[in-house]
């Protein structure tokens, strides 16, 4: 056991004592248990009071109370002053069961050896319409009325008892194991209610211990349990191993709640992205769609709601500090942030980064995509395994065919008008062809006169 633990079972045990023990109570040592109780254990200061009146409603009966009576305790947590009440319950006529409807039933008992009456059974029972008188529990309204003249059948008749503090070493002991039932059960219900609050969320724990490919994790107030399907296939976990992990869901059991959690969902993207990049958790930067395949890669799409805010740039951080984080937390695990956009064009082709796509063509009726790509982009487009298209394809939400253009050295339309408009020459004018003719005529006179000389040197 904890300290934690020793201190809390000390003070359930000094409230016990301070209760049903014959020298008073000390209120401040009272207090200051509560309020132990209350740090260690989450539990409301109003939860605890409950449950100690129940504490001393069932001393009381232990000792004093008779079989079927309603005891209740009222404690006053300022002046220490407990106040006992008993419950009656008005009927008539209408609600009691006959005495021939009670030989009936125990007849029938007798024939299929049933239960003694006053047994558990009959009192379950009792949750019908019509009921068992017993005095201790029930009242005639007749003679209710006489006490109160404004109640009604199914009212509750309420008569004060008188306390007392001499209570026996059971009654003491019943008390203690009413506390102690009590407070768990309100832990197991604070706890519960605090998990399922962080469902589809992030927390932080501690690898505690591996059984059998299941890890366990210290989240705190519980234990996360990472099963094999939800682990990344690259990871190892180690006792002691700090992790980050998303919450799917939370439930409870006879041995308290059960928390399971997961490092492969693809929301703990979204959610460690929203711990990294304040304008994500602003809202002015927002994640469209996730694309996961855990522990190799990812793909994000993201967009801004606001014209002056890079969501790429955002999201990466100065020299890429903020996804780096995020990488190391994934174990290295390779992420593509895309800006989305409303033209499914564009996104498609913005889904198959780094590569460059060439045109992309659409079939809404059959919901697939045909991309072309240049002949030396195919490979990159296609990724290894053919990891970029399906996670494209996932990411998009469409079927997407990767073709490659004719030859590899295809270019894009855009490139195309750009070359012609280099490539292209201008039509010479009519006195531009008399020039250039001339000068064609000029140059080859000039190269007859140069041979002509060149043969009279020879001769000579």
């Amino acid at each position: 056991l904890s300290n934690g633990v020793l201190i809390i079972a000390a003070n359930q045990a000094a409230l016990t004592l301070a209760l049903l023990g014959n020298n008073g109570m000390d209120l401040k040592s009272f207090a200051l248990a509560m309020d132990q109780i209350t740090e260690e254990k989450g539990i409301p200061r109003e939860k605890i009071v409950e449950t100690i009146e129940m504490a001393i409603a069932a001393a009381y009966k232990k000792d004093f109370g008779r079989r079927g009576q309603i005891i209740r305790a009222e404690f006053n947590l300022e002046t220490g002053e407990v106040k006992l009440v008993r419950v009656r319950i008005v009927v008539d006529e209408s609600i009691v069961k006959t005495e021939e409807e009670l030989e009936a039933e125990a007849e029938e008992r007798e024939a299929r050896g049933g239960s003694v009456p006053g047994t558990r059974e009959e009192e379950e029972n009792e949750d019908e319409e019509r009921v068992r008188f017993n005095p201790e529990k029930h009242i005639m309204l007749a003679e209710a009325r006489e006490i109160d003249k404004k109640l009604k059948p199914e009212d509750e008749l309420i008569e004060e008892v008188e306390a007392t503090a001499d209570y026996g070493r059971i009654a003491a002991q019943t008390a203690k194991q009413v506390i102690i039932q009590r407070l768990r059960e309100a832990e197991r219900e604070s706890i519960l209610s605090d998990y399922q609050q962080k469902e589809d969320q992030v927390v932080s724990g501690i690898t505690q211990r591996i059984e059998g490919g299941t890890v366990f994790i210290d989240l705190g107030r519980a234990n996360g349990i990472l099963l094999v399907s939800e682990q990344v296939p690259n990871e190892h976990y180690r006792i002691g191993m700090r992790l980050q992990v998303y919450v799917l869901k939370t439930e409870d059991s006879p041995k308290g709640p059960l928390v399971f959690v997961s490092r492969a969902h693809p929301k703990i993207l979204s959610r460690l992205f929203e711990l990294e990049v304040p304008e994500i958790a602003a809202g002015t930067v927002v994640i469209k769609s996730i694309a996961r395949e855990p522990g190799f890669r990812s793909k994000i799409a993201v967009t801004s709601t606001e014209e002056n805010i890079d969501p790429i740039g955002s999201c990466v951080g100065q020299k890429g500090t903020r996804v780096l984080t995020i990488i190391n937390e994934l174990g290295g695990e390779k992420i593509d942030i895309i800006e989305w956009n409303e033209n499914k064009e564009k996104f498609i082709a913005n889904a198959l980064a780094p590569a460059k796509v060439f045109n992309v063509e659409i079939d809404e009726k059959a919901n697939k995509a045909i991309v072309v790509v240049p002949a030396d982009q195919l490979s990159l487009a296609i990724g290894k395994d053919g990891q970029n298209v399906r996670l494209a394809a996932k990411l998009t939400g469409w079927k997407i065919d990767v073709k490659s253009s004719e030859g590899s050295d295809a270019v894009s339309p855009e490139e195309k008008k750009k070359g012609e408009k280099k490539v292209t020459k201008k039509t010479p004018s009519k006195d531009e062809k008399k020039k250039t003719t001339k000068t064609k005529s000029k140059s080859t006179k000039d190269k007859k006169e140069d041979i002509k000389k060149i043969t009279k040197k020879a001769a000579s």
